[in-house]
């Protein structure tokens, strides 16, 4: 790991809080896709 210096602590907190919401986005996308595939299974069953 290269040495950060003083600013180590805002660093790796921008790298902690950068991660953070790409996992949330990740997950968001992740649910939206299950309930859309269940939605277009139950159009594609009932129509």
């Amino acid at each position: 790991m290269p040495d950060l210096g003083k600013y180590a602590v805002e660093v790796l907190a921008a790298y902690g809080v950068s991660l953070g919401l790409l996992a949330v986005l990740i997950v968001l996308s992740w649910r939206r896709s299950v309930r859309m595939r269940a939605a277009l299974e139950r159009i594609e069953n009932n129509g």
